[in-house]
């Protein structure tokens, strides 16, 4: 017989506390533990599972399956070569990004290459994807559309329609039956991944995952969602400029350095082979404060325009603002330019933009930022040929 426990998950990490908190004891997240019923189910005894037997290293089949290529360079180039058969792959960015529109136009391409695929909505209804299907021009004879949100019905589906690649928007949307707890929670963002790892892992069935963000930018529910799959893809880029970056944090089977860049049209997602020509399309050659860095990305090194303004300010503390670089470096950078290059800083407003809506970690680009800072403080342009 089912026994009932009442337990506290916080949201944000997935650590599990008897009673409620207002802040987690494990990442200090505030008022995230939400209360769940836990169905434990008393054991038979010492009677042991019956499951999969161990064999000797060398004996287990070294073959090799052929990648299944997603027909965009740019998602194939972040996964290593296309979509490894029985992998997971995460796609987390935040809202109105993107992230549907690339899905859809992906697996349409892997329909019409491969053969069937299967895209579960459980946010969208659908006349809504069809709609955007339109749009974009993805009508696939061999993409299939459920929405659905019971896996249970989900996976009588893909026993139905024995699909070459699946596709699940959203893993928070989707829930198991079995679990008591609400769609969303961290016991229901587990399970799910879990049986779709399950389903994965024993029939080669690849699956994409598209995961919310929280408003830091990681993405929602358990961290043990991101150790489960395969690889995770953070979909990044400013919902009001047009350029979009995929980047790579982890895979399993390939690198994590690449990129891969695109454009959002009103005809949907074009990938952008040659991205350092887009970004200095507009490019001012006589402005002042624009300077030209250089950043490398995977094997590919990318030429990227560092926009700065410096003007007087009338406030008590001045306005320090940057957009695709880190506050912390551009305070430094500050501090040394005033200090070794005698630019007072101290009574100006700062603001530092890289175009195109990229953001850049790199220490190398650091020059390019000071540079454009002296230019908009002197108000003497940068030589284009610099």
């Amino acid at each position: 017989m089912a026994r009932q426990r009442t337990r506290f998950v916080c949201q944000a990490c997935g650590s599990v506390a008897s009673r409620w908190l207002g802040r987690c004891p494990d990442c200090h997240e505030w008022n995230s533990l939400v209360e769940e019923v836990e169905v434990a189910v008393r054991s038979a005894g010492g009677a042991a599972r019956i499951g999969a037997t161990a064999l000797p290293l060398r004996e287990v089949s070294a073959q090799r399956h052929p990648r299944l290529a997603c027909g965009m360079d740019e998602l194939d180039r972040v996964l290593g070569g296309g979509l490894v058969p029985g992998s997971l792959v995460l796609i987390g960015g935040d809202p109105g990004i993107g992230k549907s529109t690339l899905l859809l136009q992906a697996m349409a391409q892997l329909a019409a290459g491969h053969g069937t695929a299967l895209y579960v909505s459980g946010e969208e209804s659908p006349e809504q994807v069809r709609l955007r299907a339109d749009r974009l021009g993805t009508l696939a004879r061999e993409l299939y559309l459920l929405a659905e949100t019971d896996f249970d019905a989900i996976e009588a589906q893909i026993a139905r329609l024995e699909p070459k690649v699946l596709a699940l928007d959203s893993v928070q949307t989707v829930y198991d039956p079995a679990l008591t707890s609400p769609p969303g929670t961290v016991s229901q963002v587990r399970g799910v991944a879990s049986r779709v790892m399950r389903l994965a892992k024993s029939s080669g069935l690849p699956a994409f995952l598209v995961g919310h963000v929280t408003k830091e930018g990681t993405l929602a529910g358990p961290r043990v969602l991101e150790h489960m799959v395969d690889a995770v893809l953070y979909f990044e880029g400013d919902r009001f400029q047009s350029h979009r970056v995929l980047r790579g944090v982890k895979n399993r089977f390939g690198s994590t350095d690449e990129i891969g860049l695109f454009e959002m049209t009103e005809r949907g997602l074009v990938e952008v082979p040659n991205p350092s020509e887009v970004f200095l399309s507009q490019r001012p050659l006589h402005g002042p404060g624009s300077a030209v860095a250089t950043v490398l990305e995977g094997t590919r090194a990318l030429l990227v325009e560092i926009q700065a303004l410096v003007a007087r300010s009338y406030l008590a503390a001045p306005r320090r603002m940057g957009t695709g670089v880190d506050f912390n470096r551009l305070a430094m950078i500050l501090a040394v330019l005033e200090r070794r290059c005698g630019l007072r800083m101290s009574d100006k407003d700062v603001y530092v933009n890289v175009a195109g809506g990229l953001k850049v970690v790199e220490p190398a680009v650091d020059l390019a930022i000071a540079v454009a800072l002296a230019s908009s403080y002197r108000d003497v342009p940068v030589d284009p040929e610099t």
